[in-house]
């Protein structure tokens, strides 16, 4: 019995691992390989992921480092620039100016009415005296022939008042009148003459009123302008429609006016000569002299206004007209000319954007001297060698950085 319960006792088998030698073995178990290329394969492939997140990550930073250095350099303007050109000096000094006429007035009717004539046009030469309109004055007239008879009116009844005066002053060394009555007498005498010196005075203003009605020129020269016609109802003074009726202007001699920069005041003196030129007649120059100045220099324009007076006894120059005047006077001083479109022209005065060696903007002051049409002479304000903006922009601010555009650019001489 206890043999058969030994026989039927079965022990666990025994479970040999392997050693360390068999799992390095490249004769190991299959299943374990596998598992091993797999962690690799997903370790390769996390680094792969991370170097690729980092390279777009690097790439999106320069992008953006790049988009915004693009973006601060297109807020920077670029400009183009200039350098003021020196001019050689010369024996005289040019200056343009406009001409005048020595006289000129407009022409008003002092009384009231309708235009009955005219005789004189517009270009018409014209005399000190010389008739030029006549006008239709009925209620003048008629005012006037009422203030004559009631002058008359006064000086019988001042007749009448000095005879009683007398009458009466008889009458008084009688005792036969009080003296009451001889003083209130007298006082109508007096009264009446009073009368009539008033009445005098207004038959002598309507007189005057009446002369009105016809028009003579004021002095001699040329009829430029008239805006009247036959009919046209005229009013007393400068109001009312049609307020002007002529203007006259005096075309020998004529004024002319310059304005000297400051610079060469100094040269200018009463009675020096000058000459005048205009496009029209070339070759030829219109002699003058300087016959007042101002004294004074104007602080807007730094400059100082001379008079210039001209013989034009041909009426050749015409008075409105642009002319260049050439003073005898030797200029010394250096002269820069600019572009016309490098000034900015603001409230305080003309400006010249210039550029320094940081490329910043500078609005410097500028004094403009002699006008060439395209250029302008600068008289202060600028160098040679500094960088002008041509075209500046209005918006342009002190100190503003800039980029200055290709290369700078040497402007010409324009005009004459």
């Amino acid at each position: 019995m206890r043999k058969e319960l030994q026989e039927d006792v079965s022990y666990p088998e025994v479970i040999n691992f392997p050693s360390d030698t068999e799992r390095q073995s490249p004769t190991g178990p299959p299943r374990n390989s596998s598992v091993r290329k797999a962690g690799w394969v997903v370790g390769g492939l996390i680094v792969i992921l991370l170097i690729a997140g980092a390279i777009t990550i690097a790439s999106k930073l320069g992008e953006k480092k790049a988009l915004a250095a693009e973006t601060e350099r297109l807020a920077i303007p670029s400009v183009a620039v200039t350098h003021p050109t020196q001019e050689q000096s010369h024996e005289e000094l040019v200056l343009p100016a406009t001409v005048q006429a020595y006289k000129e007035s407009p022409i008003y009717a002092r009384t009231n009415g309708y235009l009955l004539h005219w005789y004189k046009d517009i270009g018409s030469h014209l005399n000190k005296g010389d008739l030029l309109a006549a006008i239709d004055t009925p209620e003048v007239d008629q005012e006037l022939l009422q203030a004559r008879a009631t002058r008359q009116q006064i000086q019988a009844q001042l007749g009448l008042a000095k005879s009683s005066a007398e009458r009466w002053q008889n009458l008084r060394k009688s005792d036969s009148v009080s003296q009451q009555e001889v003083d209130q007498q007298e006082s109508g005498y007096q009264q009446a003459q009073a009368n009539l010196a008033a009445s005098d005075a207004n038959v002598r203003r309507l007189e005057q009123m009446e002369s009105f009605k016809h028009v003579y020129a004021p002095f001699s020269g040329v009829l430029t302008k008239r805006n009247i016609d036959v009919g046209a109802l005229i009013n007393a003074g400068n109001t009312g429609s049609d307020k002007e009726l002529f203007d006259v202007a005096q075309v020998d001699p004529l004024r002319v006016y310059v304005n000297v920069p400051q610079t060469y005041s100094a040269a200018i003196y009463i009675g020096m000569k000058a000459f005048l030129e205009q496009r029209e007649y070339p070759g030829q120059r219109f002699e003058g002299k300087v016959v007042r100045t101002s004294q004074v220099i104007d602080p807007t324009t730094r400059t100082l206004l001379s008079e210039i007076d001209v013989p034009n006894p041909g009426g050749k120059i015409l008075p409105g007209a642009y002319a260049q005047v050439h003073f005898a006077a030797k200029i010394d001083a250096p002269r820069l000319t600019v572009p016309i479109n490098t000034l900015l022209f603001r409230p305080e005065g003309p400006r010249a954007a210039v550029v320094d060696s940081d490329n910043k903007v500078h609005l410097r002051p500028v004094t403009i001297g002699r006008d060439y049409g395209s250029s302008v002479e600068v008289v202060g304000g600028l160098e040679p060698s500094d960088q002008v903006i041509v075209n500046p922009a209005d918006s342009l601010e002190d100190g503003q950085q800039v980029n200055v555009a290709g290369p700078k650019q040497g402007s010409k001489k324009q005009g004459g």
